[in-house]
């Protein structure tokens, strides 16, 4: 079975910040899952170069659209690595053969009858690179993203003659109840075409930095087509030599954040129809990650930097917060306060002490071998169907109900070694055959939620596996008493406890 899953690809007007990370860590974590469950996995970020922000970013610091891009493009694809992502591929926009790619495309969409030469005149939001509808406008004739007051613009262009799609865009819809999620956002973009559909510019007339037009070399398409297809053209080159167009289209999952819903929910399906294109099985919307009240975003200069807490805590540690901490799906607040206190009652107190005294105890009391004996099954009860239920959660992009069920029996765990109190075992006379169960049943239960974990903590969770000897992660051990470990080794701190530095 394949698995394709994809993060929008991110403008290169400016460096990234927490809010990229966080869509990044996301598909990562789905894309490791699905790789657990042994699935045939293709997973794609990139940068969106071209456009009207781009070109007035690099004006504004002095520099070419293609320096601009050349140069943030690489702090866009430092990132993943940074966030231990493991994408299969990043793509730019600016790459000969995306721009290929995307003219055959455009072309199919205006061979079909979807094109058409007209004037556009409306309120423009130049950092959206958008025309606003009234319901996108808010007080003060400005964007309610951005918060910028809107450019009126006429221009001629080529239409994508979106109208033409109403139809057959709900029927769409009606057909595949799933295709958007959560559903406050399919109902979002489903109002949006009930509410009549209007033919969107493909091109822009008075822009140079873009995809030129193949029909008429005097425009270059608006940059929003040319970066949807990305999704469908990054395949066809990924891997030299190689089209996995094939083996891997329809994507399986798109995530996206709520501000370019209108584009991935209504002209990206629209777009696929009119080019004779599979559309893609599902759109995941996930909501922002607010800072004093406002989503992050570079123009408003709200934002935490990813790399300086990665510094400090690790990319686990990030990675963990930002899915734990934030209802994935939902707006949330985000403070390096709240992150601390996770770090310190979550990851280093719950699953890091748990680890910690778990194998001490084994070392101390068995000299590290774990006994060959039966489970106990009062803890095994709340295991039971626990791996089903992750799988089914994250089949739905659930991220955080699924860590949340993981995290309920880390807490068991902890739970198991007051009520049994392994060291009072130890001095009693005859409670051996008791201690040998109770340490055997804290070993491998702390194995199974790690396998489990390793999705959302992949570094820490793989030296942990490596301690227990069981360095396997795959989905058909992530049951209690599938890979029982034999021995165990010492280790340091996954998460020691973060000491500020003192005041000067």
């Amino acid at each position: 079975m394949s698995f394709y899953i994809t993060t929008p690809i991110y403008y290169v007007n400016a460096a990234p910040h927490l809010g990229h990370a966080y869509t990044t860590i996301a598909a990562d974590v789905m894309a490791r899952h699905h790789r657990q469950r042994g699935e045939d996995v293709f997973f794609l970020t990139g940068t969106d170069e071209h456009g009207e922000p781009v070109a007035d970013a690099a004006k504004a610091a002095g520099v070419t659209p293609r320096e601009l891009a050349d140069k943030n493009a690489e702090r866009f694809r430092a990132l993943a690595p940074v966030l231990d992502a493991t994408n299969d591929y990043f793509i730019r926009t600016s790459d000969p053969r995306h721009v290929k790619a995307v003219q055959d495309v455009l072309q199919k969409v205006k061979d079909n009858g979807y094109v058409e030469l007209g004037v556009y005149e409306g309120p423009f939001c130049p950092r959206c690179a958008d025309f606003k509808v009234e319901n996108e406008i808010v007080e003060g004739n400005r964007c309610p993203i951005h918060l910028i007051e809107l450019e009126w613009r006429q221009e001629e262009n080529y239409f994508f003659q979106l109208s033409k799609l109403q139809d057959r865009l709900e029927a769409f819809y009606q057909e595949h109840p799933d295709f958007v999620a959560p559903a406050s956002r399919r109902n979002e973009a489903l109002s949006f075409i009930r509410g009549g559909l209007q033919d969107v510019s493909l091109t822009r007339g008075k822009l140079t930095w873009g995809v030129p037009v193949p029909w008429d070399d005097s425009h270059v398409f608006y940059v929003w087509f040319d970066a949807l297809l990305n999704y469908y053209t990054a395949l066809g080159f990924a891997r030299e030599g190689e089209d996995l167009t094939d083996r891997f289209w329809p994507a399986t999952y798109h995530f996206i954040a709520k501000d370019i819903l209108k584009f991935h929910c209504v002209f990206w399906p629209a777009l696929l129809m009119a080019a004779d294109l599979p559309l893609p099985q599902h759109v995941f919307v996930h909501g922002y990650l607010l800072m004093d009240g406002h989503k992050m975003s570079k123009s408003l200069g709200n934002v935490l930097d990813p790399f300086a807490v990665i510094e400090t805590f690790g990319s686990d540690a990030l990675r963990f917060y930002l899915l734990r901490d934030v209802s994935f799906g939902q707006d949330g607040s985000v403070s390096a306060l709240d992150f601390e206190q996770r770090y310190e009652s979550e990851l280093a107190n719950d699953y890091g002490n748990l680890a910690s005294r778990t194998i001490k105890m084994v070392l101390r009391y068995r000299d590290g071998a774990v006994p060959a004996t039966g489970l106990d099954p009062a803890l095994a009860a709340d295991f039971d169907g626990l791996a089903e239920r992750v799988c089914e959660l994250l089949g739905r992009a659930e991220l955080t109900t699924a860590l949340e069920e993981i995290w309920l029996r880390v807490r068991r765990l902890n739970r198991y070694v007051e009520e049994q109190a392994p060291w009072k075992l130890a001095k009693e006379e005859g409670r051996e055959a008791d201690l040998d169960r109770v340490l055997t049943t804290l070993i491998e239960g702390l194995r199974v939620v790690t396998v489990l974990l390793h999705p959302w903590i992949p570094g820490r969770a793989a030296t942990l596996l490596d301690a227990l000897g069981t360095p396997d992660v795959a989905m058909a051990g992530a049951t209690l008493g599938a890979c029982v470990p034999t021995a165990v080794a010492d280790i340091a701190p996954l998460f020691p406890k973060h000491q500020p530095p003192e005041a000067a």
